[in-house]
């Protein structure tokens, strides 16, 4: 059964978009292997794979050193697995999925349903909330009880609701509209027309996982930092 262009399977009361659903194990299938390539053999003259991968680390390392400080080490698992999780999915919305025609239905990319891009952006708003009262307690929201301090914790209030919504809907809006287009010049020419936009969703796909992944170190940031 399909419905609004996913691959829809029922299990009792519950609907699942399996097509993105498998992408979504795929992914996090491929950057377990991944992880565990890159760190099974770890040497002081590092291979091409170990250098990559203390590169890649090093971005996130110098990324939360200069947005949050140096406290911001310990948030480099939650930070480098969103970007890597969303890149890697991103990126296998672009490769030829859609010309594998299943029983049902096409593959996707993950963050082509907002259902996926949503659970991601609530563990965001989980996380530097968790993270807000850890270090603030309650201070974390109400700052005192006056005028002021209520507007404030009604303000407080509205960004939690909107940041996880801006998060989800930015992500899956880019995402979903890159893979409308290039079906569309599919259909129109299979060969040479698709190319550029199809080299341009590459970028579009980086560019997107960068986003999300620095909006929840400055999220993050704004949370535990003095100022806040």
């Amino acid at each position: 059964m399909s419905e609004a262009g996913h691959w829809i399977t029922s299990i009792g009361n519950y609907s699942f978009n399996m097509d993105t659903l498998i992408t979504m194990w795929a992914a996090m299938v491929f950057i377990v292997v991944f992880a565990f390539i890159a760190t099974r053999k770890l040497a002081l003259v590092p291979s091409k794979m170990q250098a990559f991968s203390e590169g890649l680390m090093g971005f996130f390392w110098g990324l939360t050193d200069s947005m949050i400080g140096h406290e911001g080490r310990k948030h480099i698992p939650l930070v480098a697995s969103l970007f890597l999780f969303i890149v890697t999915a991103n990126l296998m919305g672009q490769l030829p999925l859609g010309l594998i025609h299943l029983k049902h239905g096409e593959l996707a990319s993950a963050t082509n349903d907002i259902n996926m891009t949503a659970a991601l952006a609530v563990i965001v708003l989980i996380y530097y909330v968790s993270a807000g009262f850890a270090k603030k307690k309650l201070k974390f929201l109400i700052h005192d009880f006056s005028f002021v301090g209520i507007i404030l914790f009604l303000v407080e209030i509205l960004e939690m609701i909107t940041r996880p919504l801006t998060l989800a809907l930015r992500l899956f809006g880019n995402i979903l509209a890159g893979e409308i287009l290039i079906s569309a010049l599919l259909g129109m020419c299979a060969y040479l027309l698709p190319l550029p936009i199809m080299f341009f969703e590459l970028l579009v796909a980086c560019v997107q996982a960068l986003v999300f992944t620095m909006l929840t170190v400055v999220y993050i940031s704004s949370a535990i930092s003095e100022e806040h």
